[in-house]
């Protein structure tokens, strides 16, 4: 039975066959045709042409057979895929264990820095406790020179009004008693 094909021309492009399943191949684009063989899972194919539900393709072993375009992919099959991948997760965990000793030794850095800085904090605390005591005795001490230096200036001036009443009455005594003194009477000696 000879059926007209209507074949598409598609360019040379790579395919995969399925990985899900075992596939058949055909000698022809319908499933009038013989099965002539299988491709195996994951085989990556040239696409030659596509009629219906069927694509012609090349195999690695340069073989032309029919296949059911389902069974086809366009993207490598998890065979073709699985060392690349596992070479990305090797690399990915090589960085990770980077990462983790990075992390580890800026977080140990980090906390170093931190101890030293709370230990400084503590230290800086401490000292302004020390010059806030100190201080405060200061203030204590200046207050009770400024009580002594302000009961001396009163006990100054207190002296300084005593000394000075003392001498303004003896002053004014001298002046009472001096011309009540007796006077020695001079001798005239007139020539004239």
């Amino acid at each position: 039975m000879a059926l007209p094909l209507h074949a598409q021309q598609n360019t040379d492009a790579t395919h995969w066959v399925s990985d899900e399943l075992t596939t058949y191949v055909r000698s022809g684009p319908t499933d009038g045709y013989r099965i002539v063989g299988t491709l195996t899972s994951g085989e990556p194919v040239s696409v030659l042409e596509t009629s219906g539900d069927y694509t012609r393709v090349r195999n690695t072993e340069g073989n032309t057979v029919w296949v059911l375009s389902g069974e086809l992919q366009e993207e490598p099959s998890a065979r073709q895929q699985l060392p690349v991948l596992e070479r990305q997760v090797a690399e990915l965990e090589e960085e990770l264990g980077g990462i983790n000793e990075t992390w580890e030794e800026r977080v140990s850095a980090m906390t170093e820095t931190l101890e030293v800085r709370e230990q400084r904090i503590a230290e800086l605390e401490a000292s302004n406790r020390q010059l806030d005591s100190e201080a405060d005795q200061s203030r204590q001490t200046i207050r009770q020179l400024q009580a002594r230096l302000d009961t001396q200036e009163e006990d100054l001036l207190i002296r300084y009004f005593m000394y000075g009443g003392g001498v303004a009455g003896a002053g004014l005594l001298v002046g009472l008693i001096i011309p009540h003194l007796p006077r020695k009477k001079r001798k005239r000696d007139r020539w004239f």
